[in-house]
């Protein structure tokens, strides 16, 4: 098994001159899984990362124009190429970043992954994340050394997902739309093999919500392998609205279709919901048995279960699990 023990699974980088390489980590989210929070957490505690060689890009830095023309899009007719003009400022900014003295510069943006409405219009995880991923990789001319990935239960991810959906206007999903959601295959195991494929060259690690969501601190401590500062770690944002919250927000027509009561929304129905969780399971097998070497699961077993989806402690279960305990008992 490769399953990596919180804290330290990887080496702490040895210090080095100004100018030398440094390691590029991308966090990729995902989304719905405490990605705001951790970039919170980055962004107020910059400059004391600072100091201790560790470099920050968020979507405040991301967004605001470094990252445009990597992916094709309209754009102003300029008679230049977008995508080059992209690729040069990403590559000038790293270099800057190295002569300064970071060591390691942790890029954190969701939308490299792929986006929400993408998710929602097409009932899938990420569907696009190897093209977009392999665009972003020559983009950072190859540098890219680790990749930290957050993944989350599909019946919770989804139900929060399409509590975001709903709150912007998608409207509520109909029976076919979560049917299809459910018996979709592509799970988180399809997009971290996407990711591999895109980024050959990085160590992926993989942090699951469950055991890592709102530990800030401790997912950064798990990739650069350095001590984490523990202020404005367990400052919360942008979590999933409730149903109070969901009818708040709806005119009153689609507030009226929401079920009664309190609490999480869950659209799914129990066969729905349990069909998702086992597709869970299964991934988490997969990635606890070797991940056919693409990529390391991070556990703390040190911590109790967190959440609405504790982490399954039975990796033996799965598709395959079952099918050979049924095969034994035929005979």
């Amino acid at each position: 098994m490769t399953v990596i023990a919180f804290p330290n699974p990887r080496p702490a980088r040895l210090a080095g001159q100004k100018g030398e390489a440094m390691d590029v980590i991308l966090h990729l989210g995902a989304h719905r899984c405490a990605t705001t929070t951790f970039q919170h957490y980055m962004r107020q505690n910059a400059e004391r990362l600072a100091r201790d060689g560790t470099g920050f890009w968020g979507p405040h830095r991301t967004r605001a124009g470094l990252f445009r023309g990597i992916l094709p899009g309209p754009s102003i007719a300029t008679g230049r190429d977008p995508r080059r003009r992209a690729v040069g400022r990403i590559r000038l900014n790293l270099t800057r970043s190295a002569l300064s003295g970071t060591r390691r510069l942790l890029v954190s943006e969701e939308n490299m992954l792929g986006s929400m409405r993408e998710n929602l219009r097409q009932a899938a995880l990420y569907p696009s994340a190897g093209e977009r991923l392999a665009r972003y990789g020559q983009a950072f001319d190859g540098q890219v050394t680790d990749v930290l990935l957050n993944i989350r239960s599909q019946d919770l991810w989804w139900a929060s997902a399409l509590g975001y959906g709903l709150a912007r206007g998608f409207g509520l999903p109909s029976q076919v739309a979560l049917d299809w959601i459910a018996r979709n295959p592509r799970g988180w195991r399809d997009v971290i093999t996407d990711v591999a494929c895109a980024l050959p060259g990085a160590r992926i690690w993989v942090l699951p919500f469950e055991i890592f969501a709102g530990r800030p601190e401790a997912q950064l401590a798990t990739v650069t392998g350095r001590p984490a500062p523990r202020e404005h770690s367990r400052e919360r944002l942008n979590p999933t609205p409730d149903l109070a919250a969901l009818r708040g927000l709806l005119p009153s027509a689609l507030a009226a279709q929401l079920p009664k009561g309190e609490g999480r929304w869950t659209p799914f129905t129990p066969d729905q919901a349990t069909a998702l969780r086992e597709a869970y399971a299964d991934d988490l097998m997969w990635l606890a048995a070797g991940a056919d070497g693409l990529a390391w699961l991070v556990d703390d077993l040190n911590k109790k279960s967190a959440g609405q989806t504790p982490p399954t402690p039975d990796l033996t279960r799965g598709k395959r699990n079952d099918q050979d305990r049924r095969l034994a008992g035929a005979g």
